[in-house]
């Protein structure tokens, strides 16, 4: 049986040097790593997403080291360079829109 693990074990959510609270690898990530899901797909929510913790402490950044990619029941992250234990994962995206 599967179960549902709010961060990989691989992230912590730290302070951030950008904003606030983070998601901080505790591990080197290799690129192209799906970390797992960051928002699920429900109508009865604002903009019909819930954002999961990885969704949440996620910060924006212009030259990010993450993205997200649709699947049927919401979005997941996936790493699109190596990220370094002590890293910061970052996503360049549009309030209203996580893929932009």
């Amino acid at each position: 049986m599967k179960y549902y693990r709010p961060l990989p074990d691989c992230l912590t959510i730290k302070e951030s040097e950008i904003e606030g609270l983070g998601l901080i690898a505790k591990n080197n990530i290799v690129k192209d790593t799906n970390l797992g899901i960051s928002h699920v797909y429900h109508v009865d929510f604002d903009d019909n997403y819930i954002r999961t913790p990885l969704g949440g402490f996620i910060n924006y950044s212009e030259g990010p080291n993450c993205k997200i990619y649709q699947t049927v029941s919401g979005y997941e992250l996936h790493t699109t360079k190596n990220i370094k234990i002590g890293e910061e994962l970052t996503l360049k995206y549009n309030l209203y829109n996580p893929t932009k």
